[in-house]
């Protein structure tokens, strides 16, 4: 796969499903469900996610300067790995941990995980990035994903213990 899959599908539809990883999009959904599970109690937990969000920038900006990889239409640099793509990650898998247990369904996710597929298949199309520049923030971003559940899982664990002990 490489240059074959640029300009393939609707532009309209590539164009939109690209720009779901923008931060015009990803982060107010985010916000939503963050500022929600603040309201429903859970700040520990909306914390956390929020500062999972904030650690893609961290992450991403200095590979993309390190590695210095140019753009497959482009001979600029600083496409890998992809930013839209960690932060459509991060964003819609944060928000359905927090919306998830709210919820009470299982929809959540599927539907994350969809949202960040299509906005890396999107990129791909579109030619804004390679599909290796992709891959590479769906697996940096898994791992903060790995992450950022190890800590909901101790919040829930300690807010259950905390439950605990007040009970009479």
């Amino acid at each position: 796969m490489g240059h074959d899959a640029f300009g393939r599908g609707p532009a309209g539809l590539t164009e939109f499903l690209a720009d779901l990883g923008g931060t015009a999009v990803a982060l107010p959904v985010l916000a939503v469900a963050a500022g929600y599970a603040a309201w429903r109690g859970h700040r520990a937990r909306a914390m956390a996610v929020v500062l999972a969000m904030a650690a893609v920038p961290v992450l991403v900006v200095p590979l993309k300067l390190w590695i210095d990889r140019t753009g497959p239409l482009t001979a600029e640099s600083g496409y890998y790995p992809s930013g839209h793509t960690a932060t459509a990650m991060v964003a819609y898998c944060g928000a359905a941990l927090l919306l998830r247990p709210r919820t009470g369904r299982g929809w959540t996710m599927p539907v994350a995980v969809a949202l960040s597929a299509a906005t890396g298949i999107g990129l791909v199309l579109r030619g804004y990035h390679w599909p290796l520049d992709v891959l590479g923030s769906w697996l940096l971003c898994g791992m903060v994903l790995a992450l950022l559940v190890t800590a909901l899982r101790w919040i829930d664990n300690r807010r259950a213990a905390g439950s605990e002990t007040d009970a009479p």
